[in-house]
């Protein structure tokens, strides 16, 4: 993902990798559903923006082939160096305050990053700008206000505690500038943008193992800023930590928004 310096979920930290994983388990089917209805095939040159984790950058890096190229970028490109080797260029950058790495993109793809740039327009127009004539901008991001709750069946106290966390959760996003109603807003925007032919749906898991592992990394990854801030105590994260490896609660994810369309 892309950050500012206020950014919550830091690339750098222990639990970044983890998340990454639940991540890519939780949602590659869904983006790679898309990427293969587009045709991403050999020759291809893709820009993969704020790619966190290495799992759409591999897979791209075989579709596109030798004769393909793939640009990844990241303010942190601590997670994905590794895929640094032809057909992929891994390189540094900031979407929402540089200039694209290139241009004439036949795809552009970021997912589950510009609910957290700052400048997300800025960061959408140098999406579009990098795009070639009729080449395809796929924006996947979610959308927490639309469905809030970690347990949307608040049955028991463990569920209780556990959306009273998420409240806090959201409430630290929110106040580092994350936006959290954007994905519901991508159709009209790409549209406003000049994009021809958008689409777009949406994937709710509602639980998994892999949204157990996600909640369990990203409390973990966040515990200090929720006990410093007060939205919570270091007794009610190990009681809900303890809740989520019992296995026995249904943990939801926030819908995430796939909106895609065609530059004129």
């Amino acid at each position: 993902m892309t950050r500012s310096d206020g950014y919550l979920l830091d690339n750098r930290q222990s639990e970044a990798g983890q998340r990454f994983d639940a991540f890519a388990t939780l949602f590659d089917p869904t983006t790679f559903r898309h990427l293969e209805g587009f045709g991403v095939g050999p020759g291809w040159r893709v820009w993969e923006v704020g790619v966190g984790g290495t799992s759409v950058v591999s897979w791209l890096a075989k579709k596109v082939g030798p004769t393909g190229k793939v640009v990844a970028t990241d303010i942190d490109t601590s997670q994905v160096a590794s895929a640094g080797r032809p057909p992929v260029e891994v390189r540094v950058h900031d979407v929402g305050a540089e200039e694209p790495p290139g241009e004439g993109f036949d795809l552009v793809h970021a997912r589950l990053v510009l609910v957290h740039v700052p400048d997300r327009e800025r960061a959408l127009h140098s999406m579009i700008k990098s795009l070639r004539s009729g080449g395809r901008l796929l924006i996947e991001d979610a959308d927490p206000a639309l469905q809030p709750l970690l347990c949307p069946d608040e049955h028991g106290p463990e569920q209780q505690l556990a959306n009273r966390l998420r409240h806090g959760f959201r409430k630290l996003l929110a106040d580092r500038g994350a936006d959290l109603s954007y994905g519901r807003r991508l159709p009209r925007l790409l549209r406003e943008a000049g994009l021809r032919r958008v689409e777009a749906d949406a994937y709710f898991p509602v639980t998994s193992p892999a949204c157990a592992a996600l909640e369990s990394a990203t409390v973990r990854q966040i515990r200090d800023q929720l006990v410093t801030a007060g939205l919570a105590t270091d007794e009610d994260i190990d009681r809900h930590l303890a809740n989520v490896a019992s296995g026995a609660m249904d943990l939801a994810t926030a819908p995430m928004i796939s909106a895609w369309g065609r530059k004129a």
